[in-house]
């Protein structure tokens, strides 16, 4: 009887955890099937949710005045089957539309693709004829194994393996390493593994462009894909989609790949002698240590010798003013630079309005980092002119580059800027840091880093401590940093005689 008991409580169990949900008008909570992915819903290193999927859903949430529940499923197929069982309410994970009769859709809000990616190594494929004889990996269950065995009909000869246990970004990472043929993968995910796998290369869309929608079981409450219409529209109408869009995906098509092979190899070569000089000056500022790092890398290439026409120097390329305003005696001592940069970032972004919400607020102050914060509030002010929201950097980093007009720059107190460079410093700098978080660990948990950071700002303490010891690179990641090198002996510097300089760096690459 005991095994009995023990068959019945595990049937119980599974019936529990794969009941239906009750109706939304009647539900306390939205409860949503996503998958993980860099296009849908991942975690940071608070293992907060994020993700544009995630960002969207919740806003659409808000707007239902209910709080929401994601349940990570294992695949898209997996998606549809829990959907149809009316596990959840919708489905919000990147999906294409499917005519499955048991299922409706929202409207359309992006448009996917598909991409063969292969490595640089191996003969482009530029023609489906050519995937005759070569073994292709796909996501088990993803819209891109449909599509690709309805190319396998006319390529009989074409090998495909579907892969459970990995997402698009593990499958391009085997490639990467060429331990894979090929992997077909969605556009979007191709654009943001090129910065982490330069060695990659996409030149064959394979079917057409496709929608992206929310999914709805066909017997679920139909005022919600009401909602959902009208709340895509909304978006779509109010900039509130573009902004998200720009957040997530505005900045990854920047960089060339000689630009992320050159950062890589620096990040193996160079970083790890001054890796712990950044992670000092989060501890005293709360700003993670690979956004400092990613900045100085943009000002100088982490040369702690670096020197412009304009007179900024040093590693964090800081202007004589700046210095003697933060106290640095020496600018081309990287200890010193590294520390008053964040510290100066850190008072850029304390300075902006409570209005401005992150991440926003951190890319305005980079942009103030590179012009100052009088050129910044010029461009602010320039955005209410033309009606254009001041707190949002999706909206300023089209307006910056009009301080270089003068119809626009004689009516400031600041006057002439170029905003354009602080645009492309900004962009270059978001993805330098997407690369370095995929390459290298955080430092300390946010929490105390940030309370760190605030005691600091309320105290005044900028004082040099003993620098923390270097983090370890996320294991299992090709090309992680090698061995930390001596440190470069900072060199006295010999200061030029007072001119008129521009309050910020050098121009951007």
């Amino acid at each position: 009887m005991r095994w009995f008991f023990h068959l019945f409580l595990v049937v119980l169990l599974t019936a529990c955890g794969e009941r239906s949900v009750p109706p939304v008008h009647s539900a306390k909570e939205l409860v949503v099937l996503t998958r993980s992915g860099p296009t849908t819903y991942a975690t940071d290193d608070t293992q907060a949710a994020v993700g544009f999927e995630h960002d969207l859903v919740s806003l659409f949430a808000e707007e239902l005045e209910l709080k929401v529940r994601f349940v990570v499923a294992a695949s898209d197929a997996d998606i549809v089957r829990r959907l149809k069982a009316q596990q959840a309410h919708m489905a919000a994970a990147w999906l294409t539309p499917d005519d499955d009769p048991e299922l409706r859709r929202a409207a359309p809000y992006m448009m996917s693709s598909n991409i063969l990616a292969t490595h640089e190594a191996s003969l482009p494929i530029t023609e489906i004829g050519r995937l005759a004889g070569r073994t292709v990996y796909v996501v088990a269950g993803s819209q891109q194994a449909a599509a690709l065995r309805e190319v396998q009909a006319s390529v009989p000869d074409l090998h495909i393996v579907d892969r459970s246990e990995e997402d698009e970004l593990g499958l391009l990472e085997g490639v990467a390493a060429q331990r894979f043929d090929a992997a077909l993968v969605d556009q979007a995910v191709f654009d943001i593994a090129s910065n982490y796998y330069p060695e990659l290369q996409g030149t064959l869309e394979i079917g057409k462009p496709q929608p992206v929608v929310w999914m709805f079981p066909a017997d679920g409450d139909p005022s919600l894909i009401d909602r959902a219409d009208a709340f895509i529209a909304r978006i779509q109408q109010d900039g509130t989609l573009a902004r998200l869009k720009d957040r997530y995906f505005g900045h990854v098509e920047r960089l060339d790949q000689s630009d992320v092979v050159a950062f890589i190899e620096r990040i193996r070569s160079v970083l790890p002698q001054y890796r712990p000089l950044f992670q000092t000056a989060q501890a005293s500022t709360g700003i993670d240590w690979r956004l400092l790092a990613a900045l100085a890398y943009q000002e100088s290439q982490w040369n702690p010798l670096a020197t412009s026409p304009t007179g900024v120097r040093g590693m964090m390329m800081l202007t004589e003013d700046t210095a003697d305003h933060l106290r640095v005696s020496n600018r081309l001592d990287p200890m010193q630079s590294i520390r008053a940069g964040a510290r100066y970032l850190g008072d850029l972004r304390d300075a902006l309005p409570d209005s401005v919400r992150e991440p926003d607020r951190l890319w305005l102050a980079l942009a103030a980092y590179n012009l100052g914060m009088g050129h910044l509030n010029g461009g602010r002010a320039i955005a209410e002119s033309l009606k254009a929201n001041p707190d949002s950097w999706y909206e300023m980093k089209k307006v910056l580059p009009l301080l270089s007009r003068p119809q626009y720059y004689k009516r400031l107190k600041s006057g002439k800027a170029r905003g354009g460079e602080a645009v492309i410093l900004v962009e270059n700098i978001r993805i330098y840091a997407d690369i370095l978080k995929r390459y290298e660990a955080p430092h300390l948990p946010p929490e105390r880093s940030a309370k760190a950071g605030e005691t600091a700002r309320k105290t005044g303490a900028g004082k040099a401590k003993k620098p923390a010891p270097a983090s370890p690179a996320i294991a299992a990641k090709p090309g992680a940093p090698g061995t930390p090198e001596k440190r470069v002996a900072p060199q006295p510097e010999k200061r030029p005689a007072p001119q008129a300089a521009a309050m910020r760096s050098s121009p951007p690459k």
